[in-house]
C-alpha cells in the first residue's frame, strides 16, 4: 500500500499535506494517530512515527498548547511545531489532517464562549493548509469534517466532530468536593451536566453528523478530541455531556451503523476501553496521549481494557483488506515504535447489520 500512496504524491496530496477534502481511491492500510504535543518540548516519537511510513496521520487535538487570548502569541507557537524536523519530515511524506481540543482552540477546557475563536480557526486552518474553499472556513458552528478513503466494501470514512465552537458550560464540583472526593481518586472537577439539552455538538452539528453515519462505509472511525466511552473520569470527556452521549450510541442502533471504531487524545495517557452496553456490537476505543505530555494520576475506567499507560505514545489502526474477513488491529505504540497494547479483532465482529 505505501508505494501506492507513494505514487500519489502524484496526486499532491503528500506534497501540499492539505486537508484531504474529497474522497481517495486509496484505501488506507495504516492509519497513525497521536495528540497533546508540547511546540515548546523535543518530540523524539516523530522518528518512529516517520519511519512507519504510514498511509495516513491524524492529529486528535492538543497538537500545540496555546492557551492565550492573543493571536499572535497562537500564530507563532503552531510556527514552533511547524519547524520542528521530524515535523517536517512527516509533513513531507504522509497525509495529514488535524482536529483542535482546546489548547490549540485558545484556553485550557474552553467552549463556546471563548472570544477569539474565529481568529483562532483561521490560524489553525491555514497551518495545516485547509484549502481556500473549505466549508470548514466558513461554516457557522465549527470546523467539523469528514474524509472518505476508498471504494465500495473497501472504504473507511474518517468523521472528526469539533467538541470545541458550540460547547456548552462545563459542570463544575465544588472545591472543596475537588480537594476532599475528587482528587484522592484521581478524578477531575467536572460532573455530568444536568442542563436539559446542554451538549459540546449543537444542534446543527448533530443533524450533520446524523447524515454522515448514514453513508456507507466499511469502516466508521470516528476521531474525537476526548474520550467517548469511559463513563466518568471527572476531567473532559463526552460523559459531562450525556445527552450528546447516548444520542450518539442511539443513532448507531436506529441507522444499523456497522463498523464504528473510535479513537481519541486529551488525556495524557493512553488506553483501551470496551463498551457494548444496549449496543448490537462492542465499541472499541483506543485512547493515544500524549505525544509529549504526561500524566500519572490516571483516572478509573470500568471500561478500560488491561492497563493503561503514561508514557508517551501514539496509535495505530492498520487493516489488512487481504483476508477475507478483514483483520482490524489497535495498537498503541510507545517511543521506539514498540507495542505497548493491542486490541485486534475482525470486521465482522463489529458489522453485525445486514
Amino acid at each position: 500500500m505505501k508505494h501506492l500512496i507513494k505514487a500519489a504524491a502524484l496526486v499532491s496530496i503528500v506534497a501540499s499535506f492539505s486537508v484531504l477534502s474529497t474522497p481517495q481511491k486509496l484505501t488506507p492500510q495504516k492509519i497513525l494517530f497521536g495528540s497533546c504535543g508540547h511546540q515548546d518540548k523535543d518530540i523524539p516519537i516523530f522518528d518512529a512515527i516517520n519511519k512507519e511510513q504510514a498511509d495516513l496521520f491524524i492529529f486528535l487535538g492538543d497538537n500545540i498548547y496555546g492557551d492565550t487570548n492573543d493571536m499572535r502569541v497562537l500564530a507563532d507557537k503552531y510556527q514552533r511545531l511547524g519547524a520542528k524536523p521530524g515535523f517536517k519530515t512527516l509533513k513531507a511524506q504522509t497525509p495529514l489532517i488535524a482536529m483542535w481540543d482546546d489548547h490549540d482552540f485558545g484556553q485550557n477546557d474552553a467552549g463556546k464562549e471563548y472570544p477569539h475563536k474565529e481568529q483562532s480557526r483561521k490560524i489553525m486552518l491555514d497551518f495545516w493548509q485547509e484549502p481556500t474553499g473549505s466549508v470548514r472556513r466558513t461554516r457557522a458552528d465549527g470546523i467539523y469534517t469528514s474524509y472518505m478513503y476508498g471504494e465500495g466494501e473497501h472504504t473507511i470514512q474518517g468523521i472528526m466532530p469539533d467538541l470545541r465552537w458550540n460547547r456548552d458550560a462545563l459542570n463544575h464540583v465544588s472545591e472543596t468536593q475537588y480537594k476532599t472526593e475528587r482528587k484522592a481518586n484521581n478524578q477531575g472537577p467536572y460532573s455530568p451536566s444536568e442542563v436539559k439539552g446542554a451538549s459540546m455538538l449543537g444542534e446543527a452539528q448533530w443533524q450533520w453528523l446524523e447524515q454522515e453515519l448514514k453513508k456507507p462505509a466499511a469502516i466508521k472511525l470516528i476521531a474525537s478530541s476526548l474520550q467517548l466511552l469511559p463513563d466518568f473520569t471527572g476531567w473532559e470527556s463526552w460523559a459531562n455531556f450525556p445527552e450528546d452521549r447516548n444520542r450518539l450510541f442511539a443513532l448507531i442502533k436506529k441507522h444499523k451503523v456497522n463498523g464504528v471504531v473510535i479513537i481519541s487524545g486529551d488525556t495524557h495517557w493512553g488506553e483501551i476501553s470496551r463498551y457494548e452496553q444496549n449496543l448490537d456490537y462492542p465499541l472499541i476505543e483506543m485512547t493515544s496521549s500524549g505525544l509529549t505530555e504526561k500524566w500519572k494520576n490516571v483516572s478509573p475506567n470500568k471500561h478500560r481494557v488491561g492497563k493503561f499507560t503514561h508514557d508517551v505514545n501514539y496509535g495505530d489502526f492498520s487493516i489488512d483488506w487481504q483476508q477475507t474477513d478483514p483483520a482490524i488491529s489497535l495498537q498503541l505504540k510507545g517511543i521506539d515504535g514498540d507495542v505497548i497494547m493491542q486490541s485486534q479483532f475482525s470486521l465482522s465482529s463489529i458489522s453485525p447489520y445486514k
